[in-house]
C-alpha cells in the first residue's frame, strides 16, 4: 500500500512538471510579442495600469541595483499612486502620436505652447533613455514651440552641460527633453526648476533594434529611478494643490 501511495505522489509530480514549464515558456512568447521592433515599441506599457507599472519598474530596480542595500532599494520604488494611469490612450505610443497624448492628458485650458514666466522652470519634462532618442522627441513636439518658448534639449550627447545651464539662465522654456542623469545635475545645480513643473512623460515604450528601452538598461533605469525619486518631486504626485505633478509612463 505504502508503495502505491509512493508511485501515486511520484506521478502527479512528474505531472506538475510539464505544466510549469509550459506556463513559464507561454509568458515569455506574450513578453516577446509585446515587443514590436520595427516600430520600436514595447506595447506592453499601453495596457499597464499605474500598480503594473509600479511593480515593473520595482523589479527592474532589483535586477539592476544588486549592489544597492535594502534601504536604498525601497528609496527608489515608485508608488502606484504617484502614477496618472494612461491606459485610455489608444493608439500607438510613437513619435507621431506624442503630441497628440500630451494635449489629452495635459489641464483643462492649459496650452502647451507656453512657457512660465520663470526662466528655465518647464511645466513638461520629457524623459529619454538616450540623446539619439531625445534629439527625436524634440523633433516631435516641435510643433509647441514659437517665440518665447524654446523646447530645451537636455541630454549629453554634443551638449555640454556649462552650455545647458547657460541656456536655462536665459530662456523660457515650456517642455524640456532630456536624459535622467542629466536631468539630475542641472536640477542639483539650479540650472533647471521644478517649481512649474506640471507633468514628467518617461518615454517607456521605446525600444531600440536589441529590444532595449530606458527601463532595461541600468546605465538608465538607476538614474530614472533616482529622478523620479527625488524628495522635492515625492511628495507633489499626491499632492492635490496647484503643486501636483503628473507622472506618465507614455
Amino acid at each position: 500500500m505504502a508503495t502505491m501511495e509512493h508511485a501515486k505522489k511520484r506521478k502527479l509530480q512528474d505531472d506538475d512538471k510539464p505544466r510549469k514549464k509550459q506556463k513559464k515558456q507561454k509568458k515569455v512568447r506574450e513578453d516577446e510579442g509585446d515587443l514590436d521592433v520595427e516600430a520600436g515599441l514595447n506595447r506592453a506599457f499601453e495596457r499597464m495600469d499605474g500598480q503594473l507599472v509600479a511593480d515593473h519598474i520595482a523589479q527592474k530596480t532589483r535586477r539592476f541595483g544588486t549592489d544597492l542595500s535594502p534601504v536604498e532599494l525601497s528609496d527608489l520604488y515608485i508608488s502606484a499612486n504617484w502614477i496618472r494611469d494612461s491606459t485610455s490612450w489608444e493608439k500607438p505610443r510613437s513619435l507621431d502620436n506624442l503630441p497628440g497624448f500630451l494635449e489629452s492628458f495635459s489641464g483643462e485650458g492649459e496650452k502647451l505652447d507656453e512657457a512660465p514666466r520663470k526662466l528655465g522652470s518647464p511645466h513638461t519634462i520629457i524623459v529619454a533613455g538616450a540623446g539619439l532618442r531625445a534629439a527625436d522627441l524634440v523633433r516631435a513636439v516641435r510643433k509647441f514651440q514659437k517665440k518665447g518658448n524654446t523646447v530645451a534639449k537636455l541630454f549629453a550627447k554634443h551638449f555640454k552641460v556649462e552650455d545647458q545651464v547657460a541656456f536655462l539662465q536665459k530662456s523660457r522654456t515650456g517642455i524640456a527633453v532630456g536624459t535622467p542623469q542629466r536631468l539630475i545635475d542641472l536640477i542639483e545645480n539650479g540650472a533647471l526648476s521644478i517649481e512649474d513643473l506640471k507633468r514628467i512623460v518617461v518615454d517607456a515604450s521605446h525600444i531600440d533594434r536589441k529590444k532595449r528601452g530606458i527601463v532595461d538598461m541600468r546605465e538608465t533605469m538607476l538614474p530614472l529611478a533616482k529622478l523620479l525619486c527625488r524628495n522635492d518631486l515625492k511628495g507633489r504626485y499626491e499632492d492635490d494643490t496647484g503643486k501636483h505633478i503628473d507622472l506618465i509612463f507614455y
